[in-house]
């Protein structure tokens, strides 16, 4: 099938280094009637190939690819194990707060709901840093709701200079920052930040962002190539599955991919895939996303890319997470709490959103083993890069 085109020349000139010069080259209306378009012919003619591009890329997210499954899962397995092993890096978040500054539809901390609000003290950080490292973490994601003048950079930094005797690898889930304040945190030993679009839907997303920082569109999507041009170890980006259509979601995830990896190539990415789950001021999903839906797209983003690292939550539920182990899946959390305080602090506060796999740390251990893999505690450590 042909490409979609970019749309005419009445676009307004875009900054040097942005991803929203390529982004507004493609219709979203177009991309989805071409996904859904695409034939069972055009997907064997992908899988034919030795490289896949992300032309390719589209017709692996179709539903002409369905019958091809199990192909894909096998070229899946095969080509992480190539790249990574058979090895899963375990993660754990610790949420330092639930204050937040936006109205978000489908977010348990959005600034609407009247929940009793909480921001970790330096005590209270400590307590939840010792009951995570007793078991066995090397790898943090700090996640804050979206609050500035309550965990800005101030608070964001002092929180890792707390922390950092204490982990190899620090990584946040918190508002976009400039790029300025990301290169304060970095030097303060900030490894990674993670920062999901939720849809590249413009209109979609101003309806479910309606109030706050975070409706601005085009300063998130900018978010990336801030964080790249201060240098950051690694990126996370991804899209929340349920507010739109998820297959044009993923195809605009993947082109964002492909133009990050292009232009700051020192940097790593990695890719999640959270569906929708419940919470405080419920939203249903617009599209549903199946589970053999989400492993379709999980086998075509390794195909598509075999370094990107795929990283799955405990947003799915247990036998979800045992199956997709190994079909290109590279990192894993565990035990995880979605409330500030809530593995030492206060276990009964709040949640961002329901958790479904409730296992222990040791039981997805012992699952990741049983199944020949070895678990990864830690992959990356700052004085690798200040030894160069």
């Amino acid at each position: 099938m042909e490409d979609v085109k970019p749309k005419a020349k009445d676009q307004k000139p875009m900054a040097k280094n942005s991803f929203q010069a390529i982004f507004e080259q493609y219709n979203w209306d177009e991309l989805e009637k071409e996904i859904y378009q695409y034939t069972s012919v055009d997907v064997e003619r992908v899988l034919r190939k030795d490289k896949i591009d992300i032309s390719d890329f589209k017709a692996l997210i179709s539903p002409a690819a369905k019958p091809f499954l199990e192909e894909m899962a096998q070229r899946s397995h095969a080509l992480t194990k190539k790249r990574f092993g058979n090895t899963i890096q375990m993660y754990i978040p610790m949420y330092l707060s639930n204050e937040c500054q936006n109205i978000c539809t489908y977010c348990g901390f959005s600034m609407t709901n009247k929940i009793r609000r909480k921001t970790l003290s330096d005590a209270e950080i400590l307590q939840e840093v010792a009951h995570i490292k007793k078991l066995g973490y090397d790898h943090i994601l700090l996640v804050t709701g979206e609050a500035n003048k309550t965990v800005g950079v101030s608070y964001l930094k002092h929180a890792i200079d707390l922390i950092r005797s204490e982990f190899s690898n620090i990584t946040i889930e918190v508002q976009p920052l400039d790029q300025h304040e990301y290169e304060q945190l970095i030097d303060a030993g900030l490894y990674s930040v993670l920062v999901y679009q939720e849809t590249y839907h413009k209109a979609t997303y101003k309806t479910h962002h309606p109030k706050g920082k975070k409706s601005n569109f085009d300063y998130r999507l900018d978010t990336p190539d801030r964080l790249g041009r201060a240098g950051i170890h690694k990126i996370g980006i991804g899209a929340l599955f349920g507010l739109e259509d998820w297959r044009v979601d993923s195809f605009y995830t993947a082109l964002h991919l492909k133009y990050l990896q292009k232009t700051y190539w020192k940097t790593k990415y990695s890719i999640s895939f959270p569906r929708l789950r419940p919470h405080q001021g419920d939203v249903q999903p617009k599209v549903e996303m199946t589970d053999s839906d989400l492993v379709q797209l999980i086998c075509a983003y390794r195909l598509l890319d075999e370094d990107v690292e795929l990283s799955m939550s405990t947003r799915e539920n247990e036998v979800f997470r045992n199956n997709i182990i190994k079909l290109g899946i590279t990192s894993i959390s565990a035990e995880s709490k979605t409330n500030p305080g809530g593995y030492a602090v206060e276990p009964q506060s709040l949640e961002q959103f329901e958790i479904s796999d409730e296992r222990s740390t040791n039981e997805i251990k012992e699952m990741i083993q049983n199944q020949g893999y070895e678990v990864v505690w830690k992959d990356w450590d700052r004085s690798y890069d200040l030894a160069k």
